[in-house]
Order: C-alpha cells, then structure tokens, then sequence
C-alpha cells in the first residue's frame, strides 16, 4: 500500500501562510509602489529596518484582531475584504502616529494615501489567491473515518465547522454487522473489505478512528489498520483531532481513561509565570479602574435613563478550589430580574434593560470586576465564575464540570472568546471544553491571544 500523494495544508501551516504572504505582498507592493511612482515615505531599496519591522508587527496584531486569520473567515471573500479595510486603516493609522519608530510623515500627503491603497490591494490580491486556489477542493485533508455508527453525526458535525479544509468523504462502520443495522444517510458508508480501495481511489490523506471503545473493531480492520500503519499511512484517534482542530477538550467522549485527557498545563505550577501573571492582573485592573472613574458619570447618567435602579450589584459565584466570592458588575437586569429564582440568560432576554444591552454588548458591565481582580478572587484571563445554583446543577449533568475551579476564574477567558453566552446545558458543555482547554494548554501565548480575541469581542460589539 502506497501513500497517497495528495497536496493539503494543515490548519497552522495555513495560518502561518496568511501571516508570511500577507507581509511579502504588502512589502511587495510597497517596492513596486517606489519604482512607478514619486514614493518615498517608506522605501525598500533602502530599507529602514526598525520602519520595517514595525509595519510588519503592527499588520499581525490588527490582523488577528480585526480576525484577518480565521480560517473560516479568509475562506470568504466579502468578510475578508472588510476585515482587510479595517487592519489597514488602523495599521497606517497606528503607524502615522508613531514617527520616532516610523518615517516622519512626507511633505506630499498624496504619498500616505499611496501606502494605505497599496496596502489594502497587496493583501486583497493575496487573499484572492488563497481563496480560488488553496481553499480549493484540491487542497482539502481528504479523511476516512472508521467508527461507530451511532456516533457519527456527533463527530462529524464539530470537525466540519471547525476547518473547512478538513474533509471527511465517508465512514467505515468498524462494529460487527447486526441482523437490524442503523443505517446513516449523512455521509457515503463503505464496506470494510474496501479500506484500502477507497484509500486509493479518493486519495485519502488521513484515518480517523472514532470508537468508544476499542473493542468493537472487528479483527479484520484492525489488521487493516496495522497493515497501514507499518506502510507510513497516518492514523489518527478522534480525540486528538477533535482538541487541535477544535481547541477544545471533548469530555463528552471520555470515559475512565480520563486522566489521558488531562495532562494539565505545567504553568499552572509554573512560578515564574505564575507571578508575571498575578503582576499583569494587578497592573491592568489598576488601570481598568482608572477608565472605569473616567467613564462613571456617563454609566450614572445611563443608568439613571435607562435601568432606572441600583447602578451596582454583587452576586456569589464559585471561584478557584471552589469557594465562594462576590462578584462585583454595573446592574444590566431590571431590579426584580429573579424574584422567582435563578434562571438561565437566553438570547433577547427581556429581562435586560436598553442599557443593560449596551453595556453587555460593550463589555463595560464587567469593569466593576477589576476590584475582584485585585483582591485576588479573579483574575484577567479564566473560566467565568458560575453561580452556586448553576454550579451544582450543571456538575450533576456534565462531567468534570468542576475541573474548571483549578484555577482562577476570570474577566475573559477561550470560552468567552469562541462561543456564545451559556443559555443552557449544551452551551455550558461547549464552554467547559474551551476552559478545559485553556487550563490544559495554559500559557504566555494563549493569554496574549486571548486578549488579542477580546479585543476582537469588543471592537465587534459582540458582547452578550
């Protein structure tokens, strides 16, 4: 058995394609811009290196915020040229207003406008290629899946949304034929004495085994199995694939090998980043709490319009090891908002006020919160902090929910920053597999590209 020659780009080897192209385009148009026309302000015949480096720092960062690098969102077109607008905007803006770093602005303003189209239309050109060529069919991870019927839809279904890249074109059943059998319409089955054929025939790249137990593959898929692996063919188990494609931890397929699953990051006993981390959350909330005294007459004068109660309110949530804190938020509910008991928040939840809205979607309720950041009950980045109520309710329902009080909870966290508000037990599940997650791959460059996605959360009004 050979194996298959097919051509495809894993997810970070497309994102680091993005990020590199992006910069050889723009410098591109940027020397293509010095040739043809009268430009001087930034030129690389005679490269300014410290000028350079620079633009290229400041096109990453506003192109992860303004989410330039989404996979799903560089697969569309409309949405890339709108988000490639709004990285340029503010990277030039940025760049004209720091000239001790950057070239002092040139006596024809004519050339500023130059920089900013060249910028726009280099990226553009190169996303343009990107979609009609590597996100093409061609470029797809073809994958066959060998696994349990009744578990199909369920494994399916996340993978598809996660990487439109990643193709599974049909499945294996690897259990022993039934008398009844449940048949799947979703997806193209093949028999399991066609393994190697199909392999051949759809230049498959990748085996994907998805079984609860390892026990249900017959004999002759497993020697199939073998066979191919000891041919350099790649196998890989769903879990795996689910946690890189995903970012999550997909507890809803564990069982008692769990602690497979929870090889826990080691800066979570990490001294050193332990302290720069309790140093980051001291030093920003002492300055969130600065802007919150700026901003407080404006969310006086909106509360007396629009809440028309309490500007302030402190609620029990459960924080790290499980002890009980109260969290502090400007009042977004009416006054009455539980007279009856707790209950979940749903989308369009009338209970929230017009001016609890804004600032929901704003994120300025959460400012309050800083004072809960530096007393130490919470930190900048962690799971959100949960009710009591909810707490016990969910742990009896989802397993390892309270895996998740390790650690601090936080203002925002990899949950609050790929999903939406838990409104229900799915939702709740979805955010424990993002905080499991971060507390497993917790470190230096998940935290800043958190921050990097709340930036992204706010500047979108994305808020809930």
């Amino acid at each position: 058995m050979t194996k298959t020659t097919a051509i495809h780009f894993e997810v970070s080897e497309r994102k680091i394609l993005l990020r590199l192209m992006d910069i050889l385009f723009v410098l591109l148009g940027i020397y293509i811009l010095e040739l043809f026309f009268d430009y001087t302000y930034l030129t690389i015949s005679q490269p300014d290196f410290v000028a350079i480096g620079v633009l290229i720092v400041y096109l990453s960062v506003f192109g992860s915020i303004f989410e330039i690098y989404d996979l799903q969102k560089a697969s569309k077109l409309d949405v890339t040229f709108r988000n490639v607008v709004l990285t340029a905007s503010i990277t030039v803006l940025f760049y004209l207003l720091t000239p001790i770093l950057t070239p002092f602005l040139p006596p024809n303003r004519l050339q500023i406008i130059y920089f900013y189209v060249t910028m726009i239309a280099a990226i553009f050109l190169w996303r343009f290629a990107y979609v009609t060529f590597i996100s093409s069919p061609r470029f797809y991870k073809k994958v066959l899946l060998v696994g349990e019927i009744s578990n199909i839809e369920n494994i399916i279904r996340p993978l598809n949304q996660a990487d439109p890249n990643y193709k599974i074109i049909g499945f294996i059943n690897c259990e022993k034929e039934h008398e009844d059998p449940i048949k799947f319409k979703g997806l193209k089955e093949f028999r399991p004495n066609q393994l190697k054929q199909v392999i051949s025939e759809y230049q498959i790249s990748e085996i994907l085994v998805a079984s609860y137990n390892s026990e249900t593959i017959t004999s002759d898929i497993y020697h199939d199995l073998i066979a191919l692996l000891e041919h350099g063919f790649i196998i890989r188990e769903y879990t795996q694939v689910y946690e890189e494609l995903t970012s999550r931890v997909p507890i809803q397929f564990v069982g008692k090998d769990f602690y497979k699953y929870f090889p826990f990051s080691r800066s979570n006993q990490n001294t050193l980043y332990l302290f720069f981390h309790r140093l980051f959350d001291i030093l920003f909330s002492f300055f969130g709490l600065l802007f919150g005294i700026v901003i407080a007459p404006l969310i006086m004068i909106g509360n007396a319009l629009g809440n028309r109660g309490p500007i302030l309110y402190m609620q029990e949530r459960i924080g790290k090891n499980g002890e009980i804190f109260y969290i502090f938020k400007f009042r977004t509910m009416v006054a009455d908002a539980e007279m009856y008991g707790a209950t979940w928040a749903t989308k369009n939840d009338t209970r929230v006020t017009r001016f609890g809205k804004f600032l929901r979607r704003s994120r300025l309720d959460e400012i309050p919160q800083f004072f809960n950041v530096l007393r130490g009950d919470m930190s900048i980045i962690g799971p959100r902090p949960e009710r009591p109520f909810f707490v016990n309710e969910l742990s009896r329902v989802i397993p390892f929910y309270e895996t998740r009080h390790i650690i601090k909870p936080g203002l925002t966290g990899w949950a609050q920053v790929n999903t939406r508000y838990g409104a229900s037990v799915d939702d709740s599940l979805m955010k424990l597999q993002y905080d499991l997650y971060y507390i497993k791959h917790r470190g230096l460059f998940l935290d800043i590209n958190i921050i990097v996605k709340t930036l992204s959360t706010v500047l979108y009004y994305r808020g809930q």
